[in-house]
């Protein structure tokens, strides 16, 4: 396993269309291992493969303790509910947080890294990462969607505020 470097914006790979996956094999376990070792070195919570070089169908989102590792090879969105605006970040954006506004619910088809078939449904904060890495899979980058740039220091008020309850 390994450590891969995050592309940054405005690396012009990272607007570009990303191919089917075709082949299920060593290489492509090797580069989802990958993935999610570089999206855990840098605290994230899902990487997208052309967010380290990889111009292939290929994300990762993972809630945390308790939570399944989410892979998605191929994945296609196949219906949406709901609407929420929440703050978003990108590792391929350091320092940029937005509010963005995202489907409430999500319900993908994708492949596992066998390429067997599997359907997730997903709410909330979840639904929201598993878009975000479909968008980058299709070029499209968080920042075209942010309706209000977050200052960082929004974030340590409220949480301070939370400490304090």
């Amino acid at each position: 396993m390994a450590i891969l470097e995050i592309v940054k914006s405005p690396s012009t790979l990272l607007t570009k269309r990303c191919k089917e996956v075709e082949k299920f094999d060593g290489k492509l376990a090797k580069l989802l291992d990958d993935m999610y070792d570089t999206m855990i070195d840098a605290d994230g919570v899902g990487l997208a493969a052309p967010q380290v070089g990889e111009l292939v169908r290929v994300a990762i989102v993972d809630m945390g303790e308790g939570n399944e590792v989410i892979e998605m090879v191929n994945p296609v969105v196949t219906a949406i509910g709901g609407s929420v605006v929440e703050v978003e970040g990108c590792l391929s954006f350091p320092g940029l947080y937005g509010e963005v506004e995202r489907p409430f619910f999500v319900r993908v088809e994708a492949q596992e890294r066998d390429g067997s078939l599997y359907e997730l449904e997903a709410e909330d904060y979840e639904a929201r990462a598993i878009l975000h890495e479909i968008d980058h899979l299709d070029g499209i980058l968080f920042d075209s969607k942010i309706t209000r740039i977050v200052d960082p220091e929004e974030f340590e008020e409220v949480d301070g505020e939370d400490e304090e309850q």
